[in-house]
């Protein structure tokens, strides 16, 4: 038996971030459609969210893939991950649609 072997539980976490990272990759295409197929009230506030959302979905990609390497630092970077997303999610839970707050705080 190797030594080496990984525990299972990180390539499940591995796995859940990076299916978190896709969902930031559908969130991006959503808001790139948004900002060409209804009129937003501020352009450069579309975009920028827009650029916000695909910068962190690229994050929670390479993320995944170091939890996957087993990386030394991944555990800082999971925690600051999870407190940033529920700080989004409550943001949104307080308004009148909170569907999507629920769905990022969950995971």
């Amino acid at each position: 038996m190797s030594g080496n072997r990984k525990p299972a539980l990180l390539y499940v976490l591995s796995a859940l971030i990076l299916l978190e990272g896709a969902g930031g990759v559908g969130a991006t295409i959503y808001l790139v459609v948004e900002i060409f197929a209804a009129p937003a009230a501020s352009f450069g506030t579309a975009i920028a969210l827009a650029l916000v959302v695909a910068i962190a979905a690229v994050a929670l990609v390479l993320l995944a893939r170091s939890v996957r390497n087993g990386r030394p630092w991944i555990r800082g970077a999971t925690v600051c991950v999870a407190v940033l997303q529920l700080l989004v999610a409550y943001s949104i839970l307080i308004t009148r649609e909170p569907l999507l707050g629920w769905v990022l705080a969950v995971p």
